[in-house]
């Protein structure tokens, strides 16, 4: 009976690993609306398109914010190097914003938004 328990208890443990690393797409979803990355890289982008430059510059905080919040959620599910990847667009998406840069804002955009979908893949 004993035995039973521990093997019961390692394949529990086990279970729980393998859900943990491969959750990504799951851990990834907006928990509410302070997290919801894909929101507010939306309205960026719109922000972005109709050069609203002083909106764009708060919702790129927001999207900021959003992004810190879920990366200890994903951190161990996904690859490290698609972390880095967002976060280097984020920051280069801050300098287009700030030198007002429409050309190269959409692109760091939609970098990050193809990073973004290829999460956990």
């Amino acid at each position: 009976m004993k035995s039973l328990k521990y093997y019961a208890f390692v394949v529990l443990l086990f279970a729980v690993f393998i859900f943990i690393m491969n959750g990504g797409d799951l851990f990834k979803k907006p928990l509410g609306s302070e997290d919801n990355f894909m929101l507010y890289m939306n309205r960026l982008e719109d922000n972005i398109s109709i050069t609203e430059w002083q909106t764009a510059s708060v919702n790129y905080e927001k999207l900021l914010r959003a992004w810190k919040k879920i990366i200890p959620r994903i951190q161990y599910s996904v690859e490290k190097d698609e972390i880095n990847a967002i976060e280097v667009n984020l920051a280069r998406l801050k300098s287009c914003i700030t030198s007002q840069d429409k050309a190269l804002a959409l692109l760091e955009l939609s970098e990050a938004r193809e990073h973004w979908h290829n999460l956990n893949r």
